[in-house]
């Protein structure tokens, strides 16, 4: 990875904007990303966020992990034309071509560790076809791969390089990865303990000597599991179920999950989010509800609050919130105004006259830009 590609790396939500642009481009012009970044860094997720944001087209996942050779792409087969026989090419019908009706967003995964596929994909990259089948003129296709850093066997051929653009992905930071979270349902213990430690979501790229952060996945020292934001989440299905297991099962699955290191210490901060002060006791009495101690404990019921709102906890929060400290006050407040907070739940705090009059009294707390 040369230093221009990496200073010059983009978010995910940069990566679907230049994706979605080739909607304005010719058919004959339209390019074809390769999106390439750390190991569960979240470069499938583009997928499921150009669905959400394209409702007219039809998203398709095609993963090269799971074929062979070119034989997995087409298959030849013969077609009856005239008394004559020819052979002709049946597609996987993974790809979608035979929707002919609607445009695709085609994600094409893993193309890097599969270099048989690469030479029968390069007219799907080039051209946007498949065989014979000509896609929808408004059909986007992209690609993904880790980085070949990595050394988890990701290659392209030349001629396949020059037919796409190749772009890199960073890793989200911590923050931006508490916001998703905050929308995801991820455990809000998790999340706080992500706003502490934001060399979780570091690259390798960054890291010379492994030892300096044993959290992360880093190529020069094996290790059978680490965070990336892909465990992180799954370490949080793992937590929202800790009421069904005894704290060593809950900590062996972490482990497991996330790493002996990461595990240890989020789990004392597990064992702290479960003396948080409850949303009955906030919802009955905010006046006398118990305010944490600690400024990670707090965070935690901010987070926990932004995700969980519903209208009849609006009034009794915002008698609560004015009794935490001023980095707590604001944390939901940025939190609310985010762009990417839910709506539903951001329309329902912003129409509250209890936050209205406190915003009003407390702008000093917003930051200017909340993107």
């Amino acid at each position: 990875m040369n230093n221009a590609h990496q200073m010059y790396a983009l978010s995910a939500d940069q990566i679907v904007d230049a994706i979605k642009s080739q909607l304005h481009m010719d058919e004959d012009d339209k390019n074809t990303t390769v999106v390439e970044g750390d190991i569960g860094s979240g470069k499938s997720s583009i997928l499921t966020t150009l669905d959400a944001q394209l409702p007219n087209h039809k998203a398709i996942y095609f993963d090269c992990t799971t074929k062979a050779d070119a034989g997995d792409l087409m298959m030849p087969k013969f077609k009856d034309l005239e008394g004559n026989d020819y052979v002709t090419f049946a597609t996987n019908e993974e790809l979608g071509v035979h929707i002919k009706d609607q445009p695709l967003i085609i994600m094409i995964d893993e193309v890097g560790k599969n270099k048989s596929l690469q030479n029968p994909l390069n007219r799907l990259f080039q051209e946007r076809m498949i065989g014979m089948n000509k896609l929808h003129p408004d059909t986007l296709v992209f690609a993904t791969t880790n980085l070949g850093s990595e050394g988890v066997g990701d290659m392209f051929m030349p001629h396949t390089c020059n037919r796409v653009t190749f772009v890199r992905m960073r890793k989200p930071n911590n923050m931006e990865w508490i916001e998703w979270g905050i929308n995801n349902d991820i455990d809000h213990s998790l999340l706080g303990w992500c706003k502490d430690n934001p060399h979780l979501f570091a690259s390798f790229e960054d890291v010379k000597d492994p030892d300096e952060n044993p959290y992360i996945f880093h190529p020069k020292q094996f290790r059978r599991s680490f965070f990336t934001p892909r465990s992180g989440h799954k370490a949080s299905n793992w937590l929202k179920q800790r009421h069904l297991f005894d704290e060593q099962t809950l900590t062996a699955t972490l482990i497991g999950t996330i790493g002996d290191r990461a595990a240890m210490d989020l789990m004392a901060f597990v064992k702290m989010s479960d003396q948080l002060p409850s949303r009955d006791s906030i919802k009955e009495d905010p006046k006398t509800a118990k305010v944490p101690d600690s400024a990670a404990a707090i965070c935690m019921v901010v987070y926990r609050t932004l995700a969980t709102m519903e209208a009849d906890y609006i009034n009794p929060w915002m008698e609560y919130l004015p009794r935490l400290d001023n980095e707590a006050q604001g944390m939901f407040a940025n939190g609310v105004r985010s762009a990417k907070y839910a709506r539903d739940k951001q329309s329902m705090v912003m129409g509250n006259k209890k936050f209205t009059d406190w915003a009003r009294a407390n702008s000093h707390l917003f930051t200017a830009d909340q993107k």
